[in-house]
C-alpha cells in the first residue's frame, strides 16, 4: 500500500474530509476517498474517522491506499460500425453513448470490449484496461475513431497524435450567431479545481490547445461548426466553444443555463428539451500508415443530429 499524509492549513478549516482528500489527491474521486474512509484506510489524528468529518488547522491525515486493481476487459459481442480495416487498424464509427474501455462504472459493453471480440489481438501499449486505445472520444461523443491491432502501430499512430499530423475534424451544432465565419481559439487547458469533471480554460497551470472553427451554416440562434484540432485535450471543442460563448447544444457539462427561446417552433423547442447529449461528432480521422499509405475516413453525423439540424434550418424557413 502508499502511505500518504497531509496537514491541514487554515484556510481549509472547517473542510469536510473526504473533500480536502480529492481535492489534494485528485488522482482517485471523492467517492474512493470516502470508500477507502470506511474501510478504515485512512485516520485523523491517528483515529479512524468518518468521511464527513470537518478539520481544523494542525489536524493530520493519513491514508494507505492500495493499488489498483485492473480488470482485463473480455471480448463481447457488440454490434461496430466498421469504417476500415487492415493488419494494422480498425477505424469505427463510435455512437453516441458508448465509452471508449473500462472505468468507473463502466466494466461492460465498451468499445475494447467490442473491439477484441471482433479483432481477437489489441496492442498492449495503452495498458491492460486500454488495449488498442491510441486516442478516445467522449461517451456522448459520435464519430470516426481507430485502434491498433499491435504494439509497433500504436507506436507509429500515437507518434503522429503527438507531432500534431492527425487529420481530425469534428461537426458541431452549437449556440448563437459568430461573429467571423472562421478562427482560431488558442489557450491552456486544464482541470476545473472547483469540479474535476470539468475542463477549463482560464488556468494558468493547463495545456496548450489550439481549435481551428469554420462556420458551415448559421441561423438567427444557432451555428453548424466545422471544428479542426490541432491539439487533443480533454473536452477540448466543448471547453472552447463554450468560453467563446458558443456552447455545443445539449452539452450537460458547458452548456448549462442556455434557456430555449420562447420564439421557436413548438417542435424545435421539444427537440432541443429532450436532446440529452453534446452535438458533437468526429467526422473525419486522416493519418499515415507505417507502409507510408494515407488513410482518410468521413462518417456523416447520425440521425439524431442531422435531425436537430434540420428543424432549427425550418425555423428560419
Amino acid at each position: 500500500m502508499t502511505p500518504l499524509s497531509f496537514d491541514v492549513g487554515a484556510a481549509e478549516a472547517g473542510m469536510r474530509l473526504d473533500r480536502f482528500l480529492s481535492l489534494h489527491h485528485p488522482d482517485l474521486s471523492r467517492a474512493r476517498w470516502q470508500q477507502l474512509i470506511a474501510d478504515r484506510l485512512v485516520s485523523l489524528n491517528g483515529a479512524p474517522t468518518k468521511p464527513g468529518a470537518p478539520l481544523k488547522p494542525g489536524d493530520v491525515i493519513a491514508a494507505r491506499v492500495p493499488p489498483p486493481v485492473e480488470a482485463t476487459p473480455r471480448p463481447e459481442a457488440v454490434d461496430l460500425d466498421i469504417l476500415y480495416e487492415d493488419d494494422d487498424y480498425v477505424i469505427v464509427n463510435k455512437p453516441a453513448g458508448m465509452v471508449v474501455h473500462h472505468g468507473a462504472g463502466h466494466d461492460s459493453g465498451t468499445l475494447v470490449n467490442a473491439l477484441l471480440h471482433h479483432c481477437g489481438n489489441l496492442s498492449n501499449v495503452g495498458g491492460v484496461m486500454r488495449p488498442g486505445i491510441v486516442h478516445r472520444l467522449d461517451k456522448d461523443t459520435s464519430g470516426v475513431m481507430a485502434a491498433t491491432k499491435n504494439d509497433l502501430a500504436h507506436r507509429f499512430l500515437a507518434e503522429q497524435f503527438a507531432a500534431h499530423t492527425i487529420e481530425r475534424a469534428y461537426e458541431a451544432i452549437v449556440w448563437g450567431v459568430f461573429s467571423f465565419s472562421t478562427g482560431t481559439v488558442e489557450g491552456l487547458i486544464g482541470r476545473d479545481p472547483r469540479n474535476r469533471l470539468r475542463m477549463t480554460g482560464r488556468t494558468t497551470s493547463g495545456r496548450r490547445a489550439v481549435t481551428h472553427y469554420k462556420v458551415t451554416a448559421a441561423t438567427r440562434h444557432f451555428s453548424r461548426v466545422e471544428c479542426r484540432l490541432e491539439t487533443g485535450r480533454t473536452h477540448q471543442i466543448r471547453v472552447h466553444m463554450a468560453e467563446s460563448h458558443h456552447p455545443v447544444v445539449g452539452d450537460p457539462l458547458y452548456g448549462k443555463g442556455r434557456s430555449i427561446p420562447a420564439s421557436l417552433l413548438p417542435e424545435l423547442r421539444e427537440a432541443l428539451a429532450a436532446f440529452n447529449r453534446q452535438a458533437l461528432h468526429a467526422r473525419v480521422l486522416g493519418f499515415t500508415t507505417r507502409a507510408g499509405k494515407t488513410i482518410r475516413v468521413e462518417a456523416e453525423p447520425p440521425v439524431d443530429m442531422q435531425r436537430l439540424w434540420q428543424l432549427i434550418a425550418e425555423q428560419d424557413r
